[in-house]
């Protein structure tokens, strides 16, 4: 039996433990952290994260060979493999501000694990650290005067919210970095192991260290600027009187660029691509390399372009003003399938809103108290609604900001009749009905097509 402890129970940790506790019996996990809530969730029916099959997968496993504890040291102490999954956010302060990753909290488990370690260990990074972090880790771990050696392997995470249990179970591919020294490689191979009970080999990919740690930054990247190209083409669409939707298409059944990750919608959101860009902008003008940096740092302007560019047609086409007006958001989440505000669109969309004086109304079916927590500050100027009849009625718009599926099996004939007249609908992830909104009575602006409107002249 391997005693393997992950430390960090946020949307990484806890799902990824999970999901290796089912298919390693014979191992014990134990995930940690210093928030007691958090840790009280994880051992209740209601997890403190919302993911579809994770409820079931934990209870498979939870107390049989899955465990979670506020115990840091003690179970660094028993533990042969440390997962480390703390928040690595940007930092807002000093050097780098605004772009670096703010790396204290990994410093200080670093710090934490070789204080609480009696015997050599391999430490696996989870977190999305910037390249050449291992290094600093290997570094304050093996400063010890014990004769103890900590072997650092990088693993970086390819979840996506709301597909993560899928995600883990069939995975396009795993990554696992390290040394190239025999005991580097031994680590490596500890840790392919452990997914090769249910992963096959083809699966897991095995590099360097520094190639793992820039892969999960570039992946990232190369999917945000997915998504920032095709909402650029979109704003043309608009101007030009073409459809996003039947050129996204066209280019997508070209082989060589596929289909995925040009859907045209309000911006990307979560808690990982803006983070990973702006560290990646940072990397390039550290290495003295301000032409590479400008360019990925582009990607992350056009998606904030994008989101302040919306809330301008919303104002435009509600004859110049929405002050005094009940705008009602559909979704929170900064996707489906999820209950994650971090960097959602939705909630950047909100406070815009506030700031024309609108009176705001956000319903969302999973993701309402994380969105009043992070909207804290102006969360008394917001009606919470989890219905979505009761939260359009008496609205002059409803913005659609996340693509939750049953927000395109309501009967709008009702919502229709218990709004302002005239009735507006944005839809910020083209997933309505359109041509059936508009027969219905709505004026509708749809992202990278032409609105769609009852106003002559």
């Amino acid at each position: 039996m391997t005693n393997i402890l992950c430390i960090g129970a946020g949307y990484v940790g806890g799902p990824t433990m999970a999901v290796i506790a089912k298919h390693c019996p014979q191992h014990r996990i134990v995930v940690v952290d210093i928030d007691e809530q958090k840790i009280a969730a994880w051992k209740s029916d209601h997890l403190p994260i919302y993911e579809p099959g994770l409820k079931e997968v934990v209870s498979s496993v939870r107390d049989k060979n899955l465990f979670f504890s506020t115990e840091i040291n003690r179970n660094i102490a028993e533990a042969d493999i440390i997962f480390v999954s703390v928040n690595t956010p940007t930092k807002d302060f000093g050097r780098g501000a605004g772009r670096a990753a703010d790396l204290q909290y990994w410093e200080k488990t670093a710090r934490q694990i070789l204080e609480n370690s009696n015997s050599s260990k391999i430490v696996v990074e989870k977190s999305t650290l910037p390249v050449r972090t291992a290094e600093a880790m290997e570094r304050i771990l093996n400063s010890n005067g014990d004769n103890l050696f900590f072997d650092v392997v990088s693993n970086p995470e390819f979840l996506a919210e709301g597909t993560a249990i899928q995600d883990m179970e069939t995975p396009d591919r795993v990554l696992i970095g390290g040394r190239e020294t025999p005991s580097g490689q031994q680590a490596v191979q500890a840790i392919v192991e452990i997914y090769a009970q249910w992963i096959p080999r083809e699966r897991i990919i095995t590099t360097n260290l520094w190639s793992s740690e820039l892969s999960k930054l570039v992946a990232n990247a190369f999917l945000a600027q997915r998504i920032s190209s095709i909402n650029a083409i979109a704003n043309l669409c608009e101007i030009t009187e073409a459809n996003i939707t039947e050129v996204a298409h066209a280019v997508g059944t070209d082989s060589r660029i596929g289909p995925n990750f040009l859907q045209a919608s309000v911006g990307f959101g979560g808690s990982c691509f803006k983070k990973d860009i702006l560290n990646l902008v940072y990397l390039c003008e550290y290495f003295g390399l301000p032409e590479v940096a400008a360019y990925w740092e582009q990607v992350i302007t056009m998606n904030e372009f994008q989101m302040s560019n919306f809330v301008s047609k919303m104002v435009h086409a509600m004859f110049n003003t929405v002050a005094g007006k009940r705008i009602t958001l559909f979704g929170a989440a900064f996707k489906a399938n999820t209950s994650d505000t971090r960097e959602s669109a939705a909630l950047t969309v909100c406070r815009a809103l506030l700031d024309e004086h609108a009176q705001v109304i956000i319903t969302d079916p999973y993701a309402l108290d994380n969105a009043r927590a992070d909207l804290y500050d102006v969360a008394d100027e917001i009606i919470f609604e989890p219905d979505p009849y009761l939260a359009a009625r008496d609205s002059h718009a409803i913005a659609v900001l996340t693509e939750w599926p049953q927000y395109a099996q309501l009967d709008y004939d009702s919502i229709y009749r218990d709004m302002v007249h005239p009735s507006f609908i944005f839809d910020g992830r083209n997933i309505l009905d359109h041509n059936k909104l508009y027969g219905i009575g709505f004026n509708v602006y749809p992202i990278g097509k032409p609105p769609q409107t009852h106003f002559t002249g």
